[in-house]
């Protein structure tokens, strides 16, 4: 039987499905911080409807019915039942009223990622593969300001305006990405963190970086964007690891 066959009353079935597989795999992976962060997906043409987790809720327990369905542009959200967290709808509200290439957005504070947004230089030098894959397709926020509530949140998205720069660093707190699906965000996501990870390593040795040059560095950017499907054959088989484990993600 289909997942449409079991829940036919509720809408976006399967973005729902998606969104909750990549919230158990991001609680797995160890790229969550307690229930503190979160994950949006629009539904609608202008990204102004959106699926967002739960507030407090874990990574680890969310399934497709637990997730909110929430409308950036409906002021009264925070103060109706079932409401956001308020730093996330400060910040995925701003985003996708702001952004609408930004069609799916994941927040985190995943170790190495912070690490690399703690640092006074944040950049992430092409080093290897993974990091090179982000040269030249990130931006910095140097400009912390606090919780993500609607004002800094609106100074967020506003950084967002390259739309081949699909991740922030944003300093001293952790890292934004942006996607066009469940499936893309959360490779780019896994494979930022893969890549920072490489990167803070790299620095404890002490011992002098073998960075790309510009031109091979843009070359591996260039051709990882273009690489065929790799993001959803990614995905795919994580939600199959899911099914075969019997998980309730998808109810």
């Amino acid at each position: 039987m289909s997942v449409t066959q079991i829940r036919p009353n509720i809408d976006f079935w399967q973005e729902r499905v998606d969104l909750a597989a990549a919230f158990r795999w991001t609680a797995r992976l160890n790229y969550h911080e307690a229930v503190a962060n979160h994950f949006s997906l629009a539904i609608n043409d202008d990204g102004t409807k959106f699926l967002m987790n739960p507030n407090q809720s874990h990574f680890a327990r969310i399934k497709a019915s637990d997730i909110l369905e929430i409308d950036a542009n409906n002021t009264d959200t925070l103060s109706g039942p079932n409401a956001p967290d308020p730093t996330a709808w400060g910040l995925h509200g701003s985003l996708h009223r702001r952004c609408p290439h930004a069609r799916c957005a994941m927040h985190v504070h995943s170790v190495h990622s912070t690490v690399l947004a703690s640092l006074k230089d944040s950049r992430l030098l092409p080093i290897d593969q993974n990091c090179a894959a982000f040269y030249n397709r990130y931006v910095i926020d140097d400009n912390y300001g606090g919780l993500a509530f609607e004002d800094e949140g609106e100074r967020c998205a506003k950084m967002f305006q390259d739309p081949k720069k699909k991740i922030m660093i944003m300093g001293n707190h952790g890292i934004l990405v942006i996607g066009e699906t469940v499936a893309d965000t959360f490779n780019r996501l896994y494979y930022f963190e893969r890549a920072a990870e490489t990167f803070i390593r790299a620095l404890q040795t002490g011992k002098p970086l073998r960075v790309l040059s510009h031109e091979v560095a843009t070359k591996v950017a260039d051709q990882l964007e273009a690489y065929p499907e790799q993001e959803q054959k990614h995905f795919e088989e994580l939600k199959a690891i899911l099914d075969d484990e019997g998980s309730n993600y998808s109810q």
